[in-house]
């Protein structure tokens, strides 16, 4: 039996009980915050030296030289080629949906003239160098790879570099391949704190990036929380989570496997059910009861529901959405017969699974949006990684010799209320007519 939470907003404790539910920290431990900066230090001083070291100590993998560290293109090609078929047909359709999602967020720059001559505008251009970080060993994950590096190549970067830690000096062959798929341009056999220190500093033998993106360890995080300002990041992202928003249609075996597939990443992640229907609840519990004995990762399961998961019991859907916008989930799925008339009350979610088909994991994997999403409520104010996460924008301003008897006069009388002569000046000179105080 599981112990998932059952909740009903009906309740006077409920929004207590729910604040309770979301409470998360993101707790900092000194030991891994204090190792960290020691590391980035060595890395950002000693370079080449200290992440050779490093990548001794934590990686066991002996090397002479950083240089000895880069996996060859070639590599990367033949761990694609060495693939079963049916693995690397799904990892080319994923890529091709991946991209073509991401191809149609691309901005282009623009300009646009006034009555004066004056033009004004915008222009869009891309990160000369990103950094993908990929955790390694056992865990293997080509989707994150896909999903990081397609929208970089896409926004136009010139040079995507991905480093993965090989303990031991296995390397694994389908993050290999997604790297190939990608696009990826150079991958360097190193992970950890030291790997996101020399994208961010740079060694004698790694080129620093602008922005680094992908998940990691507590040391990978706490490493891009230190680096942040020198070089961009994505997010420091938190535990999974899944909201169910259901009216009752979808079978209950379908909801209790869609709250098992965030929740079985680890036993911090969070899997909430939106329902106004007592019965249908009801069903779903016995679902999970079922269906969780048979699964591989039940002991994380138990532990994730138990502590962080809910079967929460609304007076309508209009509430759930309500709800659903006060949670600001990662991953919202809205399994109703009429899923876009409850979206268009959604304002905060990562991404918006609409109806019972969409499960999320097709999400993860294939169906194209992006699966690197905020978390821990940050939906609020944060989206999806995308191009736009790859691109900047400068401000273009060109002033016609009339915009400058106009903006001049303005900036002068605004300039000289802030007590900034110099800036008064500097537009005050350029008027045909010098009638303000010199």
């Amino acid at each position: 039996m599981s112990s998932i939470k059952r909740l009903d907003t009906a309740d006077s404790d409920f929004q207590s009980e729910l604040r309770r539910l979301l409470a998360y920290e993101a707790s900092q431990d000194e030991s891994i915050e204090s190792a960290t900066a020691e590391i980035l230090a060595r890395i950002q001083s000693e370079g080449d030296a200290a992440l050779l070291e490093y990548t001794r100590r934590f990686d066991r993998v002996e090397a002479d030289t950083a240089a000895a560290l880069e996996i060859d293109r070639s590599e990367l090609h033949s761990a694609l080629d060495s693939l079963p078929a049916d693995q690397r047909q799904a990892l080319e359709a994923a890529a091709d949906r991946i991209r073509r999602y991401h191809e149609h967020q691309v901005t282009q720059s623009w300009t646009y003239t006034e009555e004066d001559g004056t033009v004004l505008g915008q222009k869009i251009t891309p990160l000369d160098r990103v950094g993908l970080y990929v955790p390694g060993g056992k865990a293997a994950y080509p989707s994150s790879v896909l999903m990081n590096a397609i929208p970089a190549k896409v926004a136009g970067v010139p040079e995507v570099v991905m480093v993965t830690p090989t303990p031991g000096g296995v390397r694994n062959p389908i993050v290999l391949a997604a790297a190939a798929i990608g696009g990826v341009d150079r991958v360097w056999a190193i992970g950890g704190a030291q790997a996101v220190g020399a994208l961010a500093y740079g060694t004698d033998t790694i080129a620093p990036v602008d922005k680094i993106v992908g998940p990691g360890n507590a040391y990978v995080a706490a490493a891009k929380r230190r680096v942040f300002g020198t070089v961009g990041i994505d997010m420091i992202a938190g535990p999974s989570e899944i909201l169910v928003i259901c009216d009752g249609s979808t079978p209950a075996e379908w909801v209790a496997m869609d709250l098992f597939s965030q929740a079985e990443h680890d036993e911090l992640a969070q899997a909430i059910l939106l329902c106004p229907d007592a019965g249908y609840i009801e069903a779903v519990q016995q679902a999970i009861d079922r269906l969780l004995p048979t699964m591989e990762r039940t002991d994380i399961l138990r532990v994730s529901l138990s502590n962080r998961g809910a079967l929460i019991k609304v007076r309508s859907l209009e509430e759930a959405c309500e709800i659903a916008n006060q949670i600001a989930p990662e991953h919202l799925e809205i399994s109703t017969t009429d899923p876009e008339r409850w979206a268009e009350k959604i304002r905060h979610a990562g991404a918006i699974f609409l109806g019972p088909y969409t499960s999320e994991s097709l999400g993860d994997y294939c169906a194209g949006p992006n699966h690197v999403l905020p978390t821990a409520r940050t939906a609020r104010f944060s989206s999806p990684l995308g191009v736009y996460d790859f691109q900047k924008r400068s401000s273009l301003i060109k002033v016609s010799q009339a915009g400058a008897q106009t903006l001049g006069r303005i900036a002068s009388t605004l300039a000289r209320g802030e007590g900034l002569q110099a800036h008064a000046a500097s537009a005050e000179f350029r008027l045909e007519s010098l009638d303000t105080q010199a």
